[in-house]
This record gives structure tokens, C-alpha cells and sequence, in this order.
């Protein structure tokens, strides 16, 4: 039987699906001030698909033939991963090579996306269908990549280094899936690798800064139920989206609008696992609140990489000035 706990926050409940049962009651230890510990090196694991597939219905685990066949094309993608090692290939490409890639490990979450129990983002309202045809002249939404390049507006945040917003920071993606989490009394930091991040909130328990303030990773501010974090983020922008890297390739979330609430829950359910849950709840842009579970394993001995992004992005410039380079090709005589 699936169990189901009803949230009650700022006056809207929703159903949300209750943790996976443990086989152990665990209490996380304390901080010399007597906040639940859950400082460390939390990586993200890239083996979860964003939505689950329509043929497993409101399954939230694999079956054994499923697990293993995920495993086995695992296994496939690392040997391929791995022949580039060798000195006969000469196969270049735009990206790095693909034995640098991070995978991940399989494992029997079906998807990240827990709630709706289908595991898939629900249907966009009406607005924001219009609102997606109708942006930058009918170009299309910046955040999934139409392969415009008129100015630098028409690439999204993540390709100018600027953010991958909240979500983007901590949903698993190919390399640089590195989250910290400090603690200090009356704060909470979560450092996120990949466009070095970092989010001081606050637990002291006073108000969000006024609407008129908008922040592309919102502004925060979290309490503890328990032994479980939450945290509760507003005050966006519309230039942030939700998905892999802060956009929405293939329809996985996309641009959101400064409506967004985000509502996070950090649980540490054993020694080294940490449940990150996150509820999106953007009236304007889904038809209802959604939520991605996604595992964080700790490791000690991880260390995080520079995210020289600003230094070395040519790829704007190459994309730009290629983009002019067809344009003078259309209009040479």
C-alpha cells in the first residue's frame, strides 16, 4: 500500500507521497546547538530518469527484469564511454570526451518525479502553453534551445554561466554534481558545484524581503519539523526554468514565471543518505503542484572542481559569430 500525507503550507494542501519506509528508525546526530545534522558532501546520482515512462502507470520501483535491464545498459554505455579511450579513435567532437561523463549508478527509482503518482510533469495551463508560442516574436521559449541565435538573449542562462536556478543546481546531470550543505547556528548553506552557487538561508523565522525584489535563485528562508529541513523559497524571476541545467529540453519543466514557490525537504534517513524532496508550485505555468525526490549519497572524499564558466565560454561567441556567418552566406550575391 502507497501511504499519502497530506501538507498543509500558506493555506494550500496537496498530496504528497511519504517517504520510502526505512528498515530502521534512524535519528540523525545533533550540532553542538541541537539542530539535526546533515553537513557533508551530498553528490547528485545521474541513474534516475526526470519522468517515469507512461507504460508503468503509478509503479514508483522497478521490477527485477526492469532493474536489470537498466543495469545492463549501464553497463553498455560505460564500455562505450570507455573505448574512446583507446588510441585508434580519433573521434572529435564540440563536447569533452564521453569517459568523462558522469552516469551514475542504476538504481530502483523509477523516477525523480514522485508526485503526480504517474511520475510526469503535469500539463501547462492554457496561459503558459500561449505564452511558450508566443515568446520573442513566436521564436520560442529561450529555455529549451530552438537553435536561434539573433542576440546573446536568445541562449538560455545556463549557456551565458549565469544559473541553473534552484532546481537545475541539484537535479544530477552529466559532470559537477557536487552539493555542500554548512551549518551554523541560525543558518543553513547549500553550495552547489556546477556555477559554484551558494544559498545562505536563514531560521530565524522572519518574512520573505518585499515582492518587489526578484532574485533569479529566489529568496529563501527554512525551519526544522523534526528532523527534516524545509525550506520555503519565493521572490523569483521569469528567467529561470525547471529541469536538467536549469532549462527544459524534451518538455522536462521548462521556463517557470515569477509565481514559482518552491518547497524543500531535506531528510537524513541513514549515515550517508540524504532524501532531497522538492515541491514546484507555479499556478501560472502547471495545471499543480509537482515533486522530485532525489537521493544524495555522501562522499567524503569528493572535491569540487573550478566552474571557470565566464573565462572560457567561447562557445557564445563561436555561436554568435557562426550564426552571422550563415546569415552572410543567405545574403552574398
Amino acid at each position: 500500500m502507497k501511504l499519502r500525507t497530506v501538507v498543509v503550507l500558506a493555506g494550500m494542501s496537496m498530496l504528497i507521497p511519504s517517504m520510502p519506509a526505512q528498515t530502521k528508525h534512524y535519528t540523525p546526530p545533533k550540532t553542538p546547538w541541537g539542530d539535526p545534522d546533515i553537513e557533508g558532501i551530498w553528490p547528485g546520482n545521474m541513474g534516475v530518469p526526470m519522468q517515469r515512462p507512461v507504460s508503468m502507470g503509478d509503479r514508483t520501483t522497478l521490477t527485477d527484469t526492469e532493474y536489470a535491464r537498466r543495469v545492463e545498459q549501464a553497463q553498455k554505455q560505460a564500455a562505450s564511454d570507455n573505448e574512446e579511450r583507446a588510441p585508434k579513435d580519433a573521434r572529435v567532437g564540440i563536447g569533452p570526451p564521453a569517459y568523462w561523463t558522469e552516469r551514475g549508478t542504476p538504481t530502483r527509482q523509477a523516477s525523480l518525479i514522485i508526485d503526480p503518482p504517474d511520475g510526469r510533469i503535469p500539463p501547462l495551463t492554457p496561459e503558459a502553453q500561449k505564452r511558450r508560442k508566443e515568446a520573442r516574436g513566436g521564436k520560442g521559449d529561450p529555455a529549451e534551445w530552438a537553435g536561434h541565435a539573433d542576440s546573446w538573449e536568445d541562449l538560455n542562462l545556463y549557456y551565458r554561466c549565469i544559473t541553473r536556478g534552484v532546481t537545475g543546481s541539484i537535479i544530477p546531470v552529466v559532470y559537477n554534481n557536487g552539493n555542500q550543505i554548512l551549518q551554523t547556528p541560525g543558518y543553513v548553506v547549500i553550495r552547489n558545484e556546477m556555477i559554484h552557487e551558494a544559498r545562505v538561508i536563514p531560521l530565524d523565522g522572519k518574512p520573505h524581503v518585499g515582492e518587489a525584489i526578484r532574485e533569479y535563485m529566489g529568496d529563501s528562508r527554512g525551519h526544522w519539523e523534526g528532523n527534516t529541513l524545509v525550506i520555503e523559497t519565493t521572490n523569483f524571476t521569469d528567467k529561470t526554468s525547471i529541469g536538467s541545467n536549469g532549462v527544459g529540453y524534451n518538455g522536462e519543466g521548462g521556463r517557470h514565471t515569477a509565481a514559482l514557490r518552491l518547497v524543500e525537504r531535506l531528510t537524513r534517513v541513514n549515515e550517508d543518505t540524504l532524501n532531497y524532496q522538492v515541491t514546484i508550485d507555479d499556478p501560472e505555468t502547471w495545471t499543480k503542484p509537482w515533486t522530485l525526490l532525489i537521493p544524495l549519497k555522501r562522499d567524503s572524499k569528493y572535491e569540487f572542481a573550478e566552474y571557470a564558466c565566464h573565462e572560457g565560454n567561447y562557445a557564445m561567441k563561436d555561436i554568435l559569430e557562426g550564426a552571422r556567418a550563415e546569415e552572410g552566406k543567405k545574403t552574398a550575391p
